[in-house]
């Protein structure tokens, strides 16, 4: 195992747009700030998207404007287009997000587009993104299989991914968007992208925990050399697009993981949890964590605060 992870926090975005309880800016701010205090040092913050498609995220311009910025933490958006681009700059954003995916069905449901429409446009993006200074994470989804076709072929993944690493993303986040991967089926596609010239250091994992395998495929990729792992706080999440798609795999659940098996993360996974618990409460239902249901069980027995 590695001696160091990156965690990849995506809750305040990929989580939050899927939840029936919309929480208020100042809330959103909260999570986030009290996520980087925690020592979350990569971060999503929102997705400047039409709301008309997500409406638990059309304050994107005023979350991310009033987010106060700490030295040596990168924050993240998704943008759509380059109209979205405009905006994530008039709001400060030095790093921006895309996202397709490897399925042309999920792509048609999920951006309106087709495969290869698609990187046409997050070509004009990534361009004029990367000529205003920012950096471009990239995000391709139903990796391991999509709600519609069912298997994908690794030829689609990595089609997906090269095209987008061509165009000048630094990052390639592998997205298990319904939860039905695999650790062989991990190794399978980590194995199939380095033979297609594809490095180690450009790939990040993201899965969901729909079949609990999340963590057991996050040992495979890392013993495999990948050191970037996406999760969300709590286990918040799911897929508009991806019927049945649960949330993320938690961040305090990886934390938690990976703490004990040696390998450090730079996360502080008691204010980690107090966090997820407090969020918990704002969005007035148990989250899926197994760590969090555990510490809340544990200070139940000791009598002890959560926070």
């Amino acid at each position: 195992m590695p001696a160091e992870v990156s965690i990849f926090e995506v809750g305040p975005r990929d989580g939050l747009q899927n939840e029936s309880t919309i929480l208020p800016v100042e809330k959103k701010v909260e999570l986030i700030e009290g996520l980087v205090d925690a020592g979350i040092k990569r971060i999503e913050l929102t997705s400047f998207v039409n709301p008309r498609w997500i409406p638990a995220l059309a304050d994107h311009m005023e979350v991310a404007a009033r987010v106060r910025r700490k030295p040596g933490v990168s924050y993240s958006a998704l943008v759509p287009n380059l109209r979205g681009l405009d905006s994530a700059t008039r709001a400060g954003m030095q790093e921006i997000a895309v996202f397709m995916a490897a399925s042309q069905t999920h792509n048609r449901k999920n951006i309106n587009k087709s495969t290869e429409e698609a990187l046409a446009t997050y070509r004009e993006v990534v361009h004029e993104a990367r000529a205003r200074g920012m950096s471009v994470r990239g995000y391709v989804s139903t990796v391991y299989g999509c709600p519609y076709e069912g298997s994908i072929s690794l030829d689609s993944v990595v089609r997906v991914a090269s095209g987008l690493l061509e165009m000048g993303v630094y990052e390639i986040s592998l997205g298990d968007t319904i939860g039905v991967g695999t650790p062989r089926q991990v190794e399978y596609i980590l194995d199939g992208l380095l033979a297609a010239g594809i490095g180690l250091e450009q790939l990040a994992v993201h899965f969901h925990d729909t079949r609990g395998t999340a963590l057991a495929n996050i040992t495979v990729a890392l013993q495999l050399g990948v050191r970037t792992v996406d999760s969300a706080v709590g286990g918040l999440g799911g897929c508009p697009y991806a019927p049945g798609a649960s949330g993320n795999v938690a961040t305090e659940d990886v934390v938690y993981m990976l703490h004990g098996m040696g390998v450090q993360t730079g996360v502080d996974l008691d204010r980690l949890v107090s966090v997820s618990a407090g969020l918990s409460g704002q969005l007035a239902r148990e989250l899926p964590s197994k760590y969090l249901k555990a510490h809340l069980g544990h200070c139940a027995r000791l009598g002890r605060s959560v926070t």
